[in-house]
This record gives C-alpha cells, sequence and structure tokens, in this order.
C-alpha cells in the first residue's frame, strides 16, 4: 500500500506554502500528493507549481468535479501538466453534487452517463487524438484536436465513488474508486464491487486501483488533535449524501443526534453532539504519534486499498508550520 498525502482544504493554506510542503513530503517518501477543489484553491494550478519544484512525487486531482470546466479544457490541462511533469498526474473526478453545479450554471443530472462520456473526452483529448464526441450530454463540435503531440498521452483517471451504481462503473470504465469517510469494512465492501464489475466488462481486476482517505492530526494534546478533526467529521454528517452514507455503515442513532442538535443549536451543537467514541469508529485518527497512525492504517491495507490517502489537518496556526512538524515526523518513522 502506498501512502500519499493531502493537505486539507479546510484548513486554508496559503497556495505558496503548500509547494513548499509538496516538496517536503516528496523528500518523507509519500508516494502522491493530493488536491480538492468545490471552493479551495485550484488543483491544477497547485499541482503546475509543484511539478515545477519536485522530481519524482506523483500529482493529482481529488477531486476535480466535472461542473467546473468542459471535459476539452480537462483534456488540455492534462496533457499540458503530463508535459510539464514528465508524466506525473493522477487525474481524480466526481460528478459533485446540486450545490456545486448550480455553482457552475449547471444542473446535477444523470451522473453515470455524464461521468462515462467525460471520461471518453478528456481521454481522448489528452492523448492527441481527434475528437468529434456527439454524446447525450457532451459534444464537441468537428475536429478539435490538440496543436502539439503529447509526451505522455496516457495517464490514469479516477472516478469518486461511494454507491452501487457508481462503483459499478468505475469497475467498468476507469482505473480506480476514490472512496471518502468510509470504514475500513465499507472499503472492503466497495472494493469487491469494483472488482467485479471490472471483471465482468473483461477487464483485469488487479489492475484497479483502491483508494481510500483517513484524515489525521498530530498534536501532543489528544483533546486538541480530537477538535479540529470534530469540526471536520460535524460537517460530514450534516451533509446529504455523505451522512447517508454514515447511516449505510451503522451509524443512524450518532447521524441523527448531530443532525437534531444543529437544527436545535446550529453547528457548535453538532459539534458537541459528535462524541469520541463516535469519532473513533470514523475513518480519522486524533493522533499523539505518527505510529499511531501508520498502526490504524493497517485494517485499509487489508480492506484492499492500494493507495492511502492522508489528508493532514493541522491543529495550531501558522497551518504551514504545523503541516511541516507532522511531514517531518512522519520522515523520521519511515
Amino acid at each position: 500500500m502506498i501512502y500519499d498525502l493531502e493537505i486539507n482544504s479546510a484548513a486554508h493554506y496559503p497556495a505558496a506554502g503548500v509547494i513548499d510542503l509538496i516538496e517536503l513530503a516528496e523528500g518523507v517518501g509519500f508516494g502522491a500528493f493530493w488536491k480538492g477543489e468545490s471552493n479551495s484553491t485550484d488543483p491544477m494550478v497547485l499541482i503546475s507549481a509543484a511539478a515545477s519544484r519536485t522530481k519524482s512525487i506523483k500529482l493529482g486531482t481529488a477531486i476535480y468535479h466535472v461542473y467546473g470546466r468542459s471535459p476539452v479544457t480537462l483534456g488540455i490541462q492534462s496533457a499540458t501538466l503530463q508535459d510539464l511533469s514528465n508524466g506525473r498526474l493522477l487525474l481524480g473526478l466526481g460528478v459533485a453534487n446540486k450545490s456545486i453545479a448550480a455553482w457552475h450554471g449547471g444542473v446535477f443530472d444523470r451522473p453515470l452517463r455524464r461521468a462515462r462520456e467525460y471520461i471518453e473526452i478528456v481521454r481522448k483529448v489528452a492523448a492527441g487524438e481527434r475528437v468529434e464526441y456527439d454524446g447525450e450530454i457532451y459534444r464537441t463540435g468537428k475536429r478539435f484536436q490538440l496543436s502539439w503531440k503529447p509526451s505522455h498521452p496516457v495517464f490514469p483517471i479516477y472516478l469518486a465513488g461511494l454507491g452501487p451504481q457508481m462503483t459499478r462503473l468505475v469497475g467498468q470504465i476507469s482505473d480506480g474508486v476514490f472512496i471518502n469517510m468510509a470504514t475500513p469494512s465499507k472499503v472492503k465492501e466497495i472494493a469487491a464491487r469494483v472488482r467485479q464489475a471490472a471483471t465482468e466488462a473483461g477487464r483485469d481486476p488487479s489492475k484497479i486501483e483502491i483508494i481510500a482517505k483517513s484524515r489525521v492530526t498530530l498534536n501532543p494534546d489528544k483533546k486538541a488533535a480530537r477538535e479540529k478533526l470534530r469540526q471536520v467529521l460535524t460537517f460530514y454528517n450534516i451533509a446529504d449524501h455523505y451522512s447517508d452514507m454514515l447511516r449505510g455503515m451503522g451509524f443512524e442513532k450518532e447521524v441523527n443526534a448531530i443532525q437534531e442538535a444543529f437544527q436545535k443549536g446550529g453547528f457548535k451543537a453538532a459539534m458537541s453532539a459528535l462524541t469520541d467514541e463516535y469519532m473513533d469508529k470514523l475513518p480519522v485518527v486524533p493522533a499523539t504519534d505518527v505510529q499511531e497512525i501508520k498502526e490504524r492504517m493497517k485494517a485499509f491495507e487489508e480492506a484492499g486499498v492500494t493507495r492511502m490517502v492522508i489528508p493532514y489537518v493541522p491543529v495550531t496556526e501558522p497551518v504551514v508550520e504545523d503541516a511541516k512538524r507532522f511531514l517531518k515526523a512522519w520522515g523520521e518513522k519511515r
């Protein structure tokens, strides 16, 4: 299992500081750096900057949603980043939700078809092929082709998935699944479904990557380490898709209590309703030592995870210095 790093967007890291952290992450042995978007700093801009200051670490988007740019635009961006980084792009995509779609003037509909067509176009564009795509959702018009021959035309495309239909689609068309907020037992269930779908589609299931996340904090004060994660977890417990997923993993009582507290007293009340006992059952690690994190990750490896993404949530200000302490501690425990 490969360990990757994500710099958690909820911490509002300054963009220039993120590049310093990616350089350090490469030095201490992380396999890839991942960056998400929504209303955060832009992944492709940041990993392009990182590509110019690193040599070997993979550079990923987790997750770029399909509503923010046309598939032709993302194909051009991907081919450019591949040339710039000497072939280090890991492209993670997702269909987002109603809110994110609306931010970009889109309508959240037909997510399975949308994901399939989007990926097909991105692959063709980034490979330098002539593209005249006429799909049910996306149409590219006539005679589009890159003006140059990409030096690294093939790269993995991963698709975020939680539910049965999307994760089956992953097995059919993508290079792997990106799983957020899932326990090891849930990851094992999703991995089995993805690989079964790959087999049914005539693909080699062993080639499909299973990528999962576990957010972590590192601080000598266990209570302080917990509080930052409590804030992040509260958001997921009141969010539509993730709250349903958490209920489906057996946490209906806990989710209902948090949502009830939110309705009555707002976000702070909801945070107070998220107990330490519940936190310890979720894919987060409030650590006082790096070894605690690595011990907790063993269950994900046993569940079939091939790349384990560690989104680091800083406890103290300035956030870049906190993250540097985490990375240095990680390197010491290699």
